[in-house]
């Protein structure tokens, strides 16, 4: 469920949730897109779509795809217990959550869903980098 705190009548995001996320996108071998969805496009679907990037680009530009993914969805609400699980995993020390929490508010104007947003997996600096 999208909850970021324990609720003994609903699924709280776990540990393992995320670790078969990571699990899968190093098994994806990328040669088709890769959709991910949830019910509203808001907060689950946007923190995996982040893991999923963080994943494939290692560590040291989270910000940027933090900063990406708000360019890309202004309603983006990453869930902060998933992005905490996945810092975790990771090793990140606190650099995914700190860039969540960089992204600010998200701006849902009069819908609560999102709209269609595409991001690319890999990220390219400004030097052109890979």
């Amino acid at each position: 469920n999208d909850i970021s705190a324990h609720d003994p009548d609903l699924i709280t995001p776990a540990a393992d949730h995320v670790e078969n996320l990571i699990a899968f996108v190093e098994d994806w071998d990328r040669r088709d897109p890769l959709l991910i969805h949830c019910w509203a496009g808001i907060s689950r679907s946007t923190a995996s779509a982040l893991i999923t990037q963080c994943v494939i680009n290692g560590p040291g530009c989270e910000q940027e795809l933090a900063l990406a993914l708000r360019e890309a969805s202004p309603q983006a609400s990453p869930n902060r217990l998933l992005i905490a699980h996945a810092d975790d995993i990771l090793g990140l020390n606190g650099n995914l959550k700190n860039a969540v929490e960089k992204m600010g508010l998200p701006n849902y104007g009069a819908s609560w869903e999102s709209r269609l947003f595409g991001i690319p997996a890999v990220y390219v600096d400004e030097r052109g980098v890979e």
